[in-house]
């Protein structure tokens, strides 16, 4: 069976996300000052063979841990359609 697979890569809530400050000063800058913090992440697609969905999340989950995420740095979630 094939699954759809996404992984959801987020820097850890601890860590400065440069990418999320930079668009929070332009929306600032645009005069929407309703948004408090932006955290800038991943959405990575992945279309999975496997037998059954628990084999589909192991495999993107592998994925993730060795590739696809930087432990040090980031979290992830992983969700299957």
């Amino acid at each position: 069976m094939n699954f759809t697979v996404h992984v959801h890569v987020m820097p850890l809530k601890d860590l400065l996300d440069p990418q999320g400050k930079a668009v929070l000063g332009g929306l600032s800058n645009l005069g929407l000052s309703g948004v408090k913090d932006v955290r800038i992440g991943k959405r990575i697609t992945l279309q999975v063979e496997a037998p059954n969905k628990e084999q589909a999340l192991a495999v993107a989950d592998s994925c993730a841990r060795q590739l696809l995420c930087n432990a040090v740095m980031e979290y992830y979630e992983i969700h299957v359609d």
